[in-house]
C-alpha cells in the first residue's frame, strides 16, 4: 500500500519475519485468566510491554499473533472480517490499509465509547484519519514524518551546497526541488531521485483532496492538483531526473549502495533502510535535512483497532489505550525505533536526544519530531485509494519512465482509476 512499510527506523534496521499461527479470538485461557489476542505485523516493539501489562494485570493473558510483513496480515484481517469470525481482540492496521478499514467502520468498536477517555493524546491529524462520524476506530501507534535524505558527496560534485541548513533552502518548494534537480543532472548525469512514483505520491498526499472526495466520489480527472503533480513529475522524468527504479525492488536496494540517485523522500523509518542498503562504506555520505518541499508530510504508521468480533472488547480497548500512551510508545521507540504519534511523546528527552551516527550524528529524533508538527491535516482516503495509488498511478508513472507518452499514460491512468473505483 503506502508501501511495504519497513518499520526498522532510526536505530534498528533488522526486519522480523517470524509468523505465528492464528487462533480463536478472546475468551478465557486454561488458567482462568481473560485471554486477549493481539495481531500485529513487522515490528511494533510490544514484546516487553506485553510482559509489563500482564505483571500489572494478573487476570489478563496476552497472546501475540505476529506476521513478518503487512500484506499477509491485512489479507487475513479482511478475510476474517468478511467471514465474521477469527479476528484478534486487537488488530493492528497500517495507514495504507486504513481507508479500507474505515469503509467497514461498522464492524469495529468506537473506542471513544468502550475505551478510556484519551482525546488529545495524539497529533490532531493522526486522530482525524481514524475518525468517522465522530467515532474513533483506531488508537494511533507510530508515524512516518517526512524529511529529505540526500548524498552530500554527490551534491558537492554538482556544485550544490551540502550542509543540511543550506540544502533546506533548495527544498523549500517542489518548484525549487525540481530546479535543483535540473542543475544536478546537468552537472553529473546522475539521477536526482529514485522513482517518479515515490515523488508523485509524496506530492499528492500533501493535498487536502486526493483521489476521492469525502463522499467517496473519484475526482482524479476533476482535481487539478493531481494533474499538476503529474505534469511536474513527468517533466522531471523527461529531463533525466529519475533513476527509474521500482521502490523496494532489488535494483532500488542496490541503488543506495551505488549512488544511483541523489535524493530520497525520507520518512523517519527510511533512515534504517538507507543504512541497511547503502552499507558501512557509505556512512556519512548520506545526510538528512529538516525540510520537505511545500511543508510536511507523512508516510507510514499504524493504528490499534478493536473489532466487534472481540468477546472482550472493553478489556481489549484498555490494553490498546495503554500500549499507545506516550510512556509506552517511547519504550516501543527505544526497542524498535517506531516513531511515536503522541503529543507528549514528541517532547520526550529520550526522543529528542536520539542521534544517528550513520547520518553524521544528526539528532534524528528532534528532526522528525519537528517534521511531524508540520503535517497540517490527514488527506481523506476513499475505500479504493490504495488500489488507485499502487495499481494505477504507480504503474502509469513507471510506463512514462520506460518511454510512454505522458499524455497517453495519463489517459490510461484515469480510465484504470475509474475501473478500480467501481
Amino acid at each position: 500500500m503506502r508501501h511495504r512499510r519497513l518499520v526498522s527506523v532510526l536505530v534498528c534496521t533488522a526486519i522480523a519475519t517470524t509468523a505465528t499461527t492464528a487462533c480463536a479470538s478472546g475468551g478465557a485461557s486454561q488458567s482462568g485468566k481473560t485471554e486477549l489476542t493481539v495481531a500485529t505485523f513487522n515490528e511494533f516493539g510490544y514484546e516487553d510491554l506485553f510482559k509489563e501489562y500482564e505483571a500489572a494485570h494478573p487476570d489478563i493473558k496476552i497472546t501475540h499473533r505476529k506476521t513478518g510483513q503487512g500484506a499477509p496480515h491485512h489479507q487475513n484481517l479482511f478475510t476474517k472480517l468478511g467471514a465474521g469470525s477469527g479476528l484478534a481482540d486487537i488488530e493492528a492496521v497500517e495507514e495504507g490499509y486504513l481507508s479500507q478499514v474505515m469503509s467497514k467502520a461498522s464492524q469495529f468498536n468506537d473506542l471513544r465509547s468502550i475505551g478510556p477517555n484519551v482525546d488529545g493524546r495524539w497529533l490532531k491529524w493522526k486522530t482525524e484519519a481514524a475518525t468517522k462520524d465522530g467515532k474513533l476506530i483506531g488508537y494511533g501507534t507510530d508515524i512516518g514524518p517526512l524529511a529529505m535524505c540526500y548524498r552530500k558527496d554527490l551534491f558537492e560534485q554538482a556544485g550544490l551546497p551540502s550542509d543540511p541548513a543550506q540544502v533546506k533552502e533548495l527544498l523549500a518548494t517542489w518548484d525549487s526541488y525540481f530546479q535543483a534537480g535540473d542543475q544536478f543532472t546537468a552537472k553529473t548525469k546522475i539521477a536526482w531521485f529514485d522513482s517518479a512514483a515515490q515523488i508523485f505520491n509524496a506530492m499528492h498526499n500533501q493535498h487536502e483532496v486526493g483521489y476521492f472526495d469525502k463522499s467517496d466520489k473519484l475526482v482524479v480527472d476533476t482535481n487539478p492538483a493531481i494533474k499538476s503533480d503529474w505534469n511536474a513529475v513527468t517533466n522531471a522524468v523527461a529531463k533525466g531526473q529519475s533513476a527509474k527504479l521500482v521502490a523496494f525492488s532489488n535494483e532500488w536496494n542496490t541503488g543506495f549502495k551505488t549512488g544511483a540517485f541523489a535524493t530520497k523522500t525520507c520518512p523517519s523509518w527510511m533512515l534504517g533502510v538507507i543504512e541497511s542498503q547503502a552499507g558501512p562504506e557509505n556512512a556519512n555520505k548520506w545526510a538528512v535535512t529538516e525540510a520537505f518541499p511545500n511543508g510536511g508530510g507523512n508516510w507510514g504508521g499504524s493504528y490499534l483497532t478493536v473489532p466487534k468480533q472481540s468477546k472482550n472488547a472493553k478489556q481489549a480497548a484498555e490494553l490498546a489505550a495503554w500500549l499507545t500512551t506516550p510512556e509506552q510508545q517511547i519504550k516501543a521507540f527505544q526497542a524498535k525505533g517506531t516513531f511515536p504519534s503522541q503529543v507528549e511523546a514528541l517532547k520526550s528527552p529520550a526522543l529528542l536526544e536520539q542521534t544517528n551516527a550513520y547520518f553524521g550524528g544528526v539528532k534524528a529524533g528532534a528532526l522528525f519530531a519537528e517534521q511531524a508538527q508540520k503535517v497540517k491535516a490527514a488527506q481523506y482516503k476513499g475505500p479504493a485509494d490504495g488500489q488507485v495509488q499502487e495499481n494505477v498511478f504507480s504503474p502509469a508513472l513507471q510506463s512514462v519512465e520506460q518511454g510512454k507518452n505522458p499524455d497517453d499514460a495519463w489517459k490510461t491512468a484515469v480510465q484504470d482509476a475509474q475501473k478500480a473505483a467501481k
